[in-house]
C-alpha cells in the first residue's frame, strides 16, 4: 500500500516529522517497508541556464555548453551530447560530486573526446522521474537559476510503501491509516461528513440480483451529461505518486476511491450498456474483453455483470472493455457494490488477475460505506466532469451485521500484562471508531462496520495494545520449575533436520516433489495398493500416494537434464506410504546422483572415474545414518536390494535381516526407462524412523574431541581373499585387534584379473594407527600390523598378497 505525505495530511491534521509518523506506522502494526523522498535525493541538482552550445571540436554530436549555474560565479563548462542543447535553454545541472539516481554512477570532472567538462544537464530519466531520455530537461523561461531544482518542481512529497496483514483491509485506503495514527497521537482524524446527493430523475437501469451469496448489496447510479476528459492535475499527481498511470477523470475517480477510501467502483459508459443489468454467475463458456486487452473465458464459478447483451463486467475484479469510459463518453453508469470474499479470491486465482479492486475485496470492505462511497464519487464526477446525477439504485443490505462483544477490562491485564485505566481505554476505541457502554467491570464493545476481522475479547485487547505500544508489554520470565524443560523437537525433528543438514553438505540440492505419483510408478517402488489410490486425484498422473520418494526425485533430476543441466545432485526428507495404517507412513531421506556430481574424489579410492555410482549413494546413506544417530558399528551390508536396483551394483542396509534401514546402489536400466529418465542414475533411500534410538543411560561426560598430540601413522595392507569374501569382514577384524590404537580403516582398492586366480580377489585396506601416550617404535607398530594379518588371517581365510 503506497500513499504520499501530502495525501494522508489530506485526512490527518498532523504537525509530526515523516521519520516519527513512520516510527509509529511500523509501532501500530503496519510495517514501513520504504520511503522515497524525491527532494531529499534530488537536492544537488540546481535550475541552470545554458549560455553558448558550441560544436565540439573532435565529435560531431557532442557540444561544449557554458553553463550560468546561478552562484554568482564563473560560467560552467559542460560538454553534453543531448541533441536539443542550445544557448538560452534553462535545464536542469548536477555538479561533480553528484549521484546521478538513474545512471548509477557518482558524477566527476572529466575529458570527454579532449576537452574538460565540470558537470551534467540532466534529463528527466537521469532524475527518475520520468521515462523520457531523448533529450536535457527543458524548463520553463521563469524558472529561477541558481534554485534547488526539487523544491521548484513540488518533488518534496515523500512516498510512504506500508506491508499490511491480510486481516487489516481498513487500511487498503489512505483514510484509514489516518484513522490508526489519530489514535496513536499522531494528529486529529479529518472525517467530515458525507452529504448525500439528490437524484434530479428516475434512474433508467434497474438491477437484479440473482444469488444474494455473491453480492449481499449493489448500489448503482447514473449521471447524464459529463464531459470526461483528462483529470485535474492535483488528481494525476495523486495516482503517478503512487505508480498508477491516469487515464481520464471518470476512471482516475474511481482508482482515487479504491486507494483513498478503500472502496473500489466500476464506472461503465451508460451508452454502451443494454437495457437492464444482472449480477449472476457466467455460463461456462462465455468470455469477455477486459481492461487489461486479455479475453478471459468464464464458468459458472465466476460472478458477473451482464447487461440484454451479454458479460459487461467481472464482479468486483474488473470491467470490461467493450463499456469502458473514455473521452466520447457522456451518461455513466457508477457501480458501488458489495462482495462475496472467497468467490472473489477464487474467481481471481482462477482467471489470473491480481487487480487493486480485487486486492480489496477479497478481503473485505467496509458494507456501511457502500452508498455513502457512491455518494462521494457521484459528487467528485459531478465536479470534475459536470453532469445531472439520478436517483441511487440500492439492491440487497446497505449495511453490515451489528456485532457487540461483552469485554471484561480485566482482561487487557491478563493476555498482554499491562495496566490500561479505563479511560485510556474508552479514548484509544472510540479513536478507532469502537462505540464502548457501561463503566463496570464488563463493557459493551460495539465493533465498526470496517473492522471485520474483530472478532473477540483477544482481538480487542489486540488494538489496545498495538496503541499503546507494544514496547509497553513487560518481560515475563518463563518459569522453569524445578524439572528441567522437555525438549521442543522430537526425536524424528531432530533426525530430519540433521539428515538435511548432512546431505547439504555432501553438495547435494533440496527438492520438494509430490506426494502423489503414476499408478506405474508407485507399482515400480513397491506400491500401488488399493488402499493408497486416490479417490479423486488432481491430475491422472498423481494418481496414487508415493511408496517412495524417488519417483519423484527422478522425474526432478531429468527435468534438469533436459534443461541443460545433466549433473544433478538431488535430496529430498519427507514421507512415505506403505499402507493405509499410520506406521505404514514413514519419514524417509532419499536422494539421486547423475552424470558427475560425484562426491568422491578420485585420490587413493578405488573409483576411477569422477562420474557418481553405487560408492556416492552408500556413503550418502552411511552420512545420513550417522547424522540421525544410527549404531555405525552395528550397521551391515548385504548385496542387493529391491527390483528397482541393478542387482549387481546395489547394497542394502540393515542391523540384522529383520531391521532394514535401506538402500543404496544404480537403479535398474528397466525403472530409468519406465520412469522416462537417463541411466545411469545412481540412488538411495534410508527409513529415519527404522534408526534403533540411543541407550539413554547415566554416563559420565567425556570430551566431544580427543586430539592426541603424537603424529599418526598409517599402514596399507593388501590380502587375497575368496570371492565370496566381504571387505567388510576385513574391516571389521582389522578394527577389532586394537581399538585404542586403530581409529580407522578404510578399503582403497579391489581387484579382480590378471595376476589373481578366478576365484580370488584382491582387497586393500588402509589402516591408521593413532598413539595416545607416547610414539611408537618401528617393532610396537610391526608387532600391531602382524596382529591384523593374523586376524585378518585367521577370520576370513586371508593371505596377505606379495
Amino acid at each position: 500500500m503506497k500513499f504520499t505525505l501530502s495525501w494522508l495530511k489530506d485526512h490527518l491534521d498532523t504537525d509530526e516529522p515523516l521519520e516519527k509518523l513512520a516510527d509509529k506506522l511500523t509501532m501500530i502494526g503496519l510495517e514501513v517497508e520504504s520511503i522515497e523522498d524525491k527532494a531529499k535525493a534530488l537536492a544537488p541538482f540546481t535550475i541552470a541556464r545554458v549560455i553558448s552550445a558550441e560544436q565540439h571540436p573532435n565529435a560531431d554530436r557532442l557540444r561544449v555548453c557554458m553553463v550560468d549555474t546561478g552562484d554568482g560565479g564563473a560560467p560552467v563548462q559542460v560538454v553534453c551530447g543531448a541533441p536539443n542543447a542550445r544557448a538560452g535553454l534553462i535545464s536542469v545541472f548536477s555538479a561533480p560530486g553528484t549521484y546521478i539516481p538513474g545512471k548509477n554512477i557518482t558524477l566527476g570532472v572529466g575529458t570527454i573526446r579532449g576537452v574538460e567538462s565540470r558537470g551534467m544537464l540532466c534529463s528527466a530519466a537521469e532524475l527518475q522521474i520520468s521515462e523520457d531520455h531523448d533529450g536535457i530537461m527543458e524548463l520553463p523561461a521563469d524558472a529561477p537559476i541558481g534554485k534547488g531544482f526539487a523544491d521548484w518542481a513540488g518533488l518534496g512529497d515523500p512516498t510512504i510503501e506500508i506491508n499490511l496483514t491480510p486481516n487489516r483491509q481498513d487500511c487498503t485506503g489512505v483514510h484509514g491509516i489516518a484513522r490508526d495514527l489519530s489514535a496513536a497521537d499522531m494528529g486529529k482524524l479529518r472525517d467530515p461528513a458525507i452529504k448525500p446527493i439528490k437524484g434530479e430523475f428516475h434512474c433508467p437501469v434497474q438491477v437484479t440480483v440473482e444469488d444474494a451469496t455473491l453480492c449481499p448489496g449493489f448500489a448503482l447510479r447514473l449521471v447524464r451529461g459529463v464531459k470526461n476528459g483528462p483529470s485535474p492535475e492535483w488528481l494525476q499527481k495523486r495516482l503517478t505518486s503512487i505508480g498508477l498511470r491516469p487515464i481520464n477523470a471518470l476512471v482516475d475517480i474511481t482508482n482515487f476511491m479504491t486507494y483513498d477510501r478503500a472502496r473500489p467502483l466500476h464506472v461503465f459508459d451508460a451508452g454502451k450498456v443494454t437495457g437492464n443489468l444482472t449480477v449472476r454467475r457466467a455460463k461456462d463458456g462465455e468470455t469477455l474483453l477486459a481492461l487489461d486487452g486479455r479475453t478471459y473465458t468464464l464458468d459458472s464459478g465466476v460472478c458477473v455483470i451482464a447487461d440484454e447483451h451479454g458479460v459487461e463486467s467481472l464482479a468486483g475484479i474488473m470491467g470490461g472493455e467493450a463499456s469502458g469510459c473514455d473521452e466520447n463518453t457522456t451518461d455513466v453508469l457508477i457501480e458501488s457494490a458489495l462482495w462475496n470474499e472467497i468467490n472473489i479470491a477464487q474467481s481471481g486465482r482462477k482467471l489470473g488477475i491480481n487487480s487493486d479492486a480485487r486486492y480489496r475485496f477479497e478481503r473485505g470492505v467496509d458494507p456501511a460505506f457502500m452508498v455513502p462511497g457512491l455518494e462521494m464519487a457521484t459528487r467528485m464526477v459531478m465536479d470534475l466532469c459536470g453532469g445531472t446525477p439520478s436517483e441511487s439504485v440500492v439492491v440487497g443490505k446497505r449495511f453490515g451485521e451489528d456485532r457487540v462483544i461483552d469485554f471484561p477490562l480485566t482482561e487487557v491485564k491478563r493476555l498482554a500484562g499491562i495496566e490500561v485505566p479505563l479511560v485510556e481505554v474508552k479514548l484509544i476505541l472510540s479513536r478507532l471508531g469502537f462505540m464502548l457502554a457501561g463503566n463496570g467491570p464488563v463493557v459493551k464493545v460495539a465493533i465498526p462496520s470496517w473492522r471485520t476481522d474483530v472478532h473477540g475479547k483477544a482481538d480487542i485487547v489486540e488494538e489496545i495494545v498495538r496503541i499503546v505500544g507494544v514496547d509497553k508489554v513487560p518481560m515475563t520470565p518463563f518459569e522453569r520449575g524445578e524439572e528441567p524443560r522437555k525438549p521442543i523437537l522430537t526425536p524424528l525433528q531432530l533426525r530430519t533436520r540433521r539428515a538435511k543438514r548432512a546431505l547439504g553438505v555432501r553438495g547435494m540440492v533440496e527438492a520438494v516433489t509430490y506426494s502423489f505419483i503414476t499408478k506405474q510408478a508407485a507399482e515400480l517402488f513397491g506400491g500401488g495398493q488399493p488402499e493408497l489410490v486416490l479417490a479423486n486425484p488432481i491430475a491422472s498422473d498423481m494418481s496414487d500416494m508415493r511408496p517412495s520418494l524417488l519417483p519423484g526425485l527422478v522425474a526432478a533430476a531429468q527435468a534438469n537434464i533436459n534443461r541443460g543441466t545433466p549433473d544433478v545432485a538431488l535430496f529430498e526428507v519427507g514421507q512415505v506410504f506403505r499402507g493405509d495404517k499410520p506406521e505404514d507412513q514413514l519419514v524417509a531421506a532419499s536422494g539421486v546422483r547423475h552424470g558427475y556430481a560425484s562426491s568422491i574424489g578420485t585420490g587413493r579410492h578405488w573409483t576411477s572415474s569422477a562420474t557418481a555410482d553405487a560408492f556416492d549413494a552408500k556413503a550418502d546413506a552411511f552420512a545420513v545414518l550417522a547424522a540421525a544417530g544410527a549404531p555405525m558399528q552395528a550397521l551391515q551390508i548385504v548385496p542387493g536390494g529391491p527390483a528397482w536396483l541393478h542387482p549387481g551394483r546395489s547394497g542394502t542396509i540393515q542391523i540384522g535381516p529383520q531391521n532394514v534401514l535401506g538402500y543404496f546402489g544404480e537403479l535398474h536400466p528397466r525403472t530409468t526407462d519406465a520412469l522416462g529418465a537417463d541411466g545411469p542414475m545412481i540412488a538411495f533411500e534410508v527409513i529415519l524412523e527404522r534408526i534403533p534410538a540411543g541407550k539413554q543411560r547415566p554416563t559420565r561426560a567425556k570430551p566431544l574431541l580427543e586430539l592426541s598430540a603424537f603424529q599418526p601413522v598409517s599402514r596399507d595392507f593388501a590380502f587375497i581373499v575368496d570371492r565370496s569374501v566381504k571387505a567388510g569382514d576385513i574391516v571389521r577384524s582389522a578394527q577389532n585387534v586394537d581399538k585404542k590404537l586403530i581409529t580407522d580403516v578404510t578399503v582403497f582398492d579391489v581387484y579382480e584379473g590378471k595376476g589373481i586366480d578366478p576365484d580370488k580377489k584382491s582387497i586393500a585396506i588402509a589402516v591408521t594407527i593413532q598413539p595416545r601416550d607416547k610414539t611408537l617404535t618401528d617393532q610396537e607398530i610391526d608387532a600391531v600390523a602382524a596382529k591384523i594379518v593374523a586376524e585378518v588371517t585367521k577370520k576370513t581365510g586371508a593371505v596377505l598378497r606379495a
